[in-house]
């Protein structure tokens, strides 16, 4: 039997897995992510702060009217070592279908 893959255990929570799905295709702000997860202020703040940890996120400050309002707001997105480090993860989500693939 093939080995299995190491899966990393900050993209392996259903928040952070659906979290680094919208923070890889482009950024977003903190309000746009809470309400696309449906999840309280403390729980999305709690899953960034880990994320931010270990470098998997990068934020920018913006002021402007994009949202609807001139306050300034802050975008969220993976850092290029966030993707690379998803991109790993999901590579070992695949490798796992493969393995349970019917023949």
């Amino acid at each position: 039997m093939n080995t299995l893959p190491e899966f990393d255990p900050l993209f392996h929570q259903p928040v952070r897995t659906r979290l680094s799905i919208l923070l890889y295709v482009k950024g977003e702000s903190f309000a746009d992510l809470k309400s696309k997860l449906s999840i309280t202020d403390g729980n999305l703040d709690a899953h960034l702060k880990k994320l931010s940890a270990a470098g998997f996120i990068e934020s920018e400050m913006v002021i402007g009217d994009t949202q609807k309002s001139t306050r300034p707001y802050t975008v969220y997105e993976l850092s290029p070592s966030g993707k690379n480090a998803f991109k790993k993860y999901l590579k070992g989500l695949e490798e796992i279908l493969k393995l349970t693939q019917i023949k």
